[in-house]
């Protein structure tokens, strides 16, 4: 009988009219809890909550950031950021593997795994893999993606995490399903990251527009850029060549490239060679598995021995030594800017010219030791040659003058011009060699910064039968060739460039620094009998200009 009156949600304390009914009952906790909390009456979605990413301050934690300015964009579902396992370290399954899948890990592999047999296993759930500091795991250094497609949306969420890692320094994308317009993003987004950023991996991503060279800009600090099977074909190649050197311009960040498992043939491969005739920076180059033949190969070999100058090359080698003769001048005498046409300091100049003469050409400097006397003479001469210099302006080509005297300045003024050259690039000089300090020997490191002072067109030259001669490109070390179609005769190419390049390391001093030649060469798997006497004279002359197989050798010899 007493449990009859206290019915489910009624309350003796309560003899209101409506508090009888169950329902007036949870309408009135109801009312009170909305007077209470207001906010939390109406729960909001996940994706309507935030939406402002752009008051967030990243902490330079990539794993939280990530994960926060994905969320406060609107993602339900996105990749975590993990750490790559090591290769050296035996397969163990994780804490984070080994451990049941939640909802949240179901749904993400549900939408972006493309068999529901794979969603099932965490091996293939799309993660960015990430390489950090052994003293501190939050400090990033690489980033590894593979296996998922970037979106433009994950780009922008990137160029705002990736800033705040100062440490940062390669970003690996293999098969992420760029595009040409993806590309574009991705390259704004470099610069925005730490000057530490120096190596970039884009492999298995075809592109329609072979738009790939806009990686070697003028402004990029990229050193290493891999670039394997993408499909790149001989116009890739030109583009890519053409972003190496050209009669204006050249990259001078750019240390290694590789261009393995391509489509690159003949041409292709004859438009990297030109890239290679004025670049001075690159000291690595892979183009195995392509489809390289003699003719390309032969192109190839002949940049790295004694290689003629074109017409256009000429000009503009000319050109660049009548601006550094007047830049020269301008230099030396400084008054000369403010009163250029007082007799005074005509007569203060023209010393300076006979000096500077006397230094570049030789037959002149025999003929003042020869007659001392007679100052008056030669000041009137000297004044002669000053004045037919100014006549000839930078709108008349420097062919009008004396051929001679611009010959014998050609090897002149390159020794006379290094220090200043030095002083104008010491910054450049000096961030080149942070650049390449991981992965450079000592050797490397003369070389880089022997080559970075001077233009190549303003290189000692040869003569020979009218034409002029430049000594090729000995600052490339590894030429990697593997598994192309060269026969004996491209062989033949290779063994002549190698035999100069010896001949010319060993004529030099102990103590003389500059570029070594060609250290590794690559010819194997290739459409040749590997026992053929041209392939074992090349590799009997590249082994003792292997260091590490030099290094071997060495140990063999002191451990026996």
């Amino acid at each position: 009988m007493s449990t009859e009156p206290s019915a489910p949600g009624t309350s003796p304390r309560t003899p209101r009219p409506g508090a009888q009914k169950s329902s007036g009952a949870i309408t009135k906790k109801g009312d009170r809890a909305a007077k209470e909390k207001p906010a939390t009456a109406l729960p909001p979605l996940g994706e309507e909550e935030p939406k402002n990413p752009e008051e967030y301050q990243c902490s330079g934690i990539l794993e939280t950031d990530f994960a926060e300015l994905c969320v406060r964009s609107g993602y339900t579902d996105f990749p975590k950021v993990v750490t790559r396992p090591r290769p050296n370290q035996n397969f163990v399954l994780s804490a984070s593997m080994s451990e049941k899948p939640t909802q949240d890990d179901q749904r993400l592999s549900a939408s972006c795994s493309q068999n529901s047999l794979e969603s099932k296993y965490v091996f293939f759930r799309p993660t960015i893999q990430v390489e950090a500091e052994q003293e501190d795991s939050k400090v990033v250094k690489e980033i590894y993606i593979r296996g998922w497609k970037l979106e433009d949306r994950i780009l922008g969420i990137f160029s705002k995490c990736l800033p705040s890692l100062s440490q940062l320094q390669a970003i690996n994308l293999w098969k992420v399903g760029l595009t040409d317009k993806t590309l574009t993003t991705f390259i704004a987004l470099l610069p925005l990251c730490s000057s530490t950023l120096r190596k970039v991996s884009l492999e298995g991503n075809p592109l329609p527009e072979q738009s790939y060279y806009k990686l070697m800009g003028l402004d990029s600090t990229i050193s290493h850029l891999s670039l394997r099977n993408n499909s790149i074909n001989d116009h890739g190649a030109q583009l890519l060549g053409q972003a190496l050197s050209t009669l204006n311009n050249s990259n001078r960040t750019l240390v290694s490239l590789n261009l393995g498992f391509n489509h690159i043939g003949d041409e292709g491969a004859g438009y990297i060679a030109d890239g290679l005739r004025l670049n001075r920076s690159l000291l690595w180059l892979s183009l195995a598995h392509n489809r390289i033949q003699d003719k390309g190969a032969l192109k190839l070999a002949e940049v790295l021995r004694p290689f003629e100058l074109t017409h256009t090359e000429v000009v503009e080698r000319r050109r660049l030594l009548l601006e550094k003769g007047t830049q020269e001048r301008s230099s030396r005498s400084p008054s000369s800017s403010r009163h250029g046409d007082s007799k005074t300091e005509r007569e203060k100049s023209q010393p300076a010219a006979i000096s500077n003469a006397t230094l570049v050409d030789k037959p002149e400097k025999m003929q003042t030791l020869k007659t001392p006397k007679g100052l008056g003479k030669k000041k009137e001469k000297s004044g002669e040659v000053v004045k037919k210099e100014e006549k000839s302006g930078p709108g008349q080509s420097p062919t009008q003058g004396t051929p001679k005297k611009e010959d014998a300045t050609k090897a002149g003024k390159g020794k006379v011009t290094i220090p200043e050259q030095k002083m104008s690039k010491g910054k450049g000089m000096k961030m080149g060699s942070k650049e390449k300090r991981s992965i450079l020997l000592e050797s490397e490191q003369l070389v880089v910064e022997a080559t970075e002072m001077v233009n190549p067109l303003l290189e000692p030259v040869e003569h020979r039968d009218g034409k002029v001669f430049m000594p090729g490109n000995k600052v490339l070390l590894h030429l990697n060739l593997l598994r192309n179609r060269i026969t004996e005769v491209g062989l033949e190419g290779f063994l002549t460039a190698v035999q100069y390049q010896v001949q010319v390391s060993k004529s030099r001093t102990s103590s003389s620094k500059g570029p070594l030649g060609l250290l590794w060469l690559s010819l194997a798997k290739n459409c040749f009998d590997p026992q053929c006497p041209t392939y074992t004279m090349i590799q009997e002359l590249m082994l003792p200009r292997d260091p590490v197989k030099a290094k071997v050798r060495e140990e063999e010899a002191t451990a026996t």
